[in-house]
């Protein structure tokens, strides 16, 4: 998307910019300067904002990149400068440090801290092989392939440099411990990524840590060469220690200053450990290990619980980090273990430790991702109940708005100022603008037509690959003659569904049954593409399962309807697919078990562009459904019990919820086919309704209040008028819904 205000710059050199780190690419030097200083201040006001992963792939939002492009001619003939134009123009857009919504939305998060101009830093680690790539084979599944992508070539990324050793990288040292107790150094380069806003004035660092590198040790090399690497237990507790441990020394080595840290989930949660012990040696002296008592550890606790703000991300038990105490102690040393014992401690399984309950003791605000997901969790967690609140997810409406609709909305005077303030959407009167309701209906038509044209283009790939590979296309279509009956055509009715395999996201739902969902088909004479892309976790061999399930229905369900029914997965999902079918089909399908879904965000990307969701009342949902103003409903929604938690396959509710969804369909599909003009209204009332509440300007200005920074006064009333916008923890609608 073109930036519409530029900060004053005529030329690519002065986008150049310096500091005793290096030298980096895509902000004036004034800006660097004031973003540098905004991070470093000894007024201690910004925010380490701590990850696990963090998308940001730089081929859907690329500002520095539009702005090149959008010069008349290259201005320089300096080969620096010309070697990083080229790099931004030509260079690879993957950066694969993120498995899913918890990495994306990070990102996206990131983007509207840009926006806003909030002194926020993220931390996370740099995976050298990433996370994995997806192979599909129609007889085998899906099979994990290690990630090869290079950081030095990925534009946006720097390197940062030893200002003591020009030419050499910033080796940062992290402490640690082994099995014998024994201090162990590792050793890591920092990577910065310029998460740059769209008007180029203002930019979040994202600080990458390297441990795959010849100085660090062999066991933490391997732990830091893919995102999420479950080999074994030890590995997998060692990366989280990787991100933990290494936030206070990067701090201090970049000559950084915070006031809060945000734990983005749990996973970078020993800083908090770092922190108490810390403060008990600043306490108690250089005795402080043999002095201290169970009181000095919770007046500790308590005290760096001030610093710290913890977002939860899941009521899902899988999701929450437990450890075997017996394989902390060899791993840590013994005083670290000893506050373990007591901040970290689950009545449930005394022989663990549990991550998630340590960050919901220690912390000064912990917030769900939605208002259901509040509710669970402080039945999951009642010690905790009291101070549990909600921040509804978002999503940047900037990466997520596809180009043609964008298009659409720069040219309707009533939105006016969207790019910077997408509750605009809220006040305008688009369902009485015969013109924007055309151009926005051929807007869908356009990404329609270009998501058929990708999944056509892909199924003719695997047609002329089947006799070069041993992979069996993962298409049933992909094995039938080219020609009309193996293709999709636009305008046919398309459902969408792209999210991560796992047992309780249900993607195989509509499917129980073929039986009644051809007959739904054939009666209606209605065809329908179903479009399903998304990644099983490696460990997780049920999540495969499901995956595999969908492959297998294809050739039935295609039969069973007389051709009208075309199911479709496409292999390698990430962010630049996401866009493409949540833009592209009519609907989108979220059938999760309620109340599992704590949030989920695809489902805002499509009302981003105005698509309707059709889904179970769960997570985010529950907010944007707005009485079917919004999309539809169905499945269980009634009160959470005990066994609502369970993921176990005999308390999924699939023949229940299916049959809901078999009910449902006839009504979308007849409304879709009879009555388009009111289809469409589905789409203008997202854009009005959704569009204000569910974007990340709108949650990053709730966790600002949270961090109780001080701001300058335009910034404060900007944020203002962005936490204005809703009130997630509220049990009103905002005035601008009404």
């Amino acid at each position: 998307m073109i930036p519409k205000k530029i900060v004053s710059v005529s030329s690519e050199e002065e986008l150049v910019c310096t500091s005793r780190f290096g030298k980096f690419f895509g902000v004036p030097q004034s800006v660097f300067d004031q973003v540098w200083q905004a991070i470093s201040s000894p007024k201690s006001n910004s925010v380490a904002y701590v990850s696990m992963e963090i998308g940001a792939d730089p081929d859907l939002f690329h500002p520095v990149q539009d702005f090149i492009k959008e010069q008349v001619q290259i201005k320089s003939d300096n080969p620096e400068i010309l070697r990083l134009l080229d790099k931004y123009l030509h260079g690879p857009r993957k950066i694969p440090n993120y498995s899913g919504g918890l990495g994306v939305l990070a990102g996206d998060t990131l983007k509207s801290f840009a926006d806003l101009h909030i002194p926020v830093f993220a931390v996370s680690l740099l995976y050298r092989e990433g996370y994995f790539s997806q192979l599909v084979d129609s007889r085998v599944g899906q099979i994990d392939q290690a990630t090869k992508w290079s950081p030095e070539a990925t534009p946006s990324l720097f390197q940062l440099q030893d200002p003591d050793h020009p030419g050499q990288p910033l080796e940062l040292t992290v402490p640690f411990f082994n099995e014998y107790d024994h201090p162990v150094e590792a050793k890591a380069h920092v990577w910065m990524k310029m998460e740059i806003s769209e008007e180029l004035d203002y930019f979040v660092p994202e600080f990458l840590l390297d441990y795959s590198i010849p100085s660090s040790l062999p066991w933490i090399r391997e732990a830091g060469l893919r995102l999420y690497n479950s080999k074994s237990a030890i590995m997998k507790a060692n990366q989280r220690r990787m991100l933990g441990s290494c936030i206070l020394p990067l701090i201090e080595r970049l000559g950084l200053t915070w006031k809060t840290i945000h734990l983005n989930e749990q996973h970078g949660v020993t800083v908090t450990l770092h922190i108490i012990l810390r403060l008990l040696a600043q306490k108690l002296g250089d005795d402080w290990q043999t002095r201290m008592t169970d009181q000095d550890i919770f007046a500790a606790a308590q005290e760096a619980a001030e610093h710290i703000v913890y977002t939860i991300h899941t009521p899902v038990k899988a999701g929450h980090d437990r450890f075997a105490r017996s394989l902390y102690t060899g791993i840590s040393h013994g005083t670290g273990c000893r506050i373990l014992d007591l901040l970290a401690n689950d009545p449930d399984s005394p022989y663990e430790y549990n991550f998630t309950a340590f960050a919901m003791r220690v912390n000064r605000a912990v917030n769900s991702v939605s208002r259901l997901h509040r509710d669970v969790t402080r039945k999951q967690f009642p010690e905790f109940a009291d101070k549990i609140r909600a921040v509804t997810n978002g999503v940047h409406h900037l990466t997520w708005i596809s180009e043609a609709r964008a298009k659409v909305f720069d040219s309707t005077a009533d939105l006016s100022g969207w790019r910077d303030d997408p509750g605009v959407f809220s006040k305008a009167s688009l369902d009485r603008n015969a013109t924007f309701l055309e151009q926005l209906r051929s807007a869908w038509e356009q990404d329609n037509l270009q998501l058929v044209n990708y999944v056509n283009q892909m199924l003719s790939d695997h047609r002329a690959r089947m006799e070069e590979t041993w992979i069996d296309p993962p298409n049933y279509l992909s094995h039938l003659p080219e020609g009309k009956g193996s293709r999709l055509s636009p305008g046919v009715f398309t459902i969408g569904f792209a999210r991560r395999f796992s047992t309780y996201k249900r993607a195989d739902l509509i499917f129980d049954n073929l039986t009644t969902l051809a007959d739904i088909l054939v009666q209606g004479g209605w065809p329908v593409n179903f479009l399903f892309a998304g990644k099983a976790h490696p460990q997780d061999e049920p999540g495969k399962s499901v995956l595999k399930l969908i492959l297998d229905n294809q050739k039935e369900l295609y039969e069973r309807s007389n051709g009208l029914a075309r199911l479709i997965f496409i292999p390698g999902y990430d962010m630049t697919l996401a866009r493409r079918m949540v833009s592209g089909v009519h609907t989108w399908l979220n059938s999760p078990k309620r109340p599992l879904e704590a949030s989920g965000t695809s489902g805002m990307k499509a009302a981003m562009n105005g698509v309707p969701n059709l889904s179970v009342m769960d997570g985010w949902w529950v907010e944007g459904y707005h009485e079917g103003l919004t999309g539809w409903k169905f499945g269980y929604e009634g009160p959470i019990k005990a066994d609502s938690l369970s993921e176990s396959p005999e308390t999924l509710l699939y023949v229940e919820d299916s049959q809901s969804f078999y009910r449902l369909l006839p009504k979308v599909l007849e409304l879709f086919h009879s009555r388009p003009d009111e289809y469409l209204q589905f789409a203008v009332n997202n854009l009005r309704r959704n569009v204000p509440i569910f974007n990340t300007h709108r949650m990053a200005a709730e966790y600002v209040r949270k961090y109780d920074m001080q701001l300058d006064a335009e910034t404060a009333d900007r944020v203002l008028s962005f936490a204005k916008l809703y009130q997630s923890d509220s049990c009103d609608w905002p005035k601008a819904q009404e």
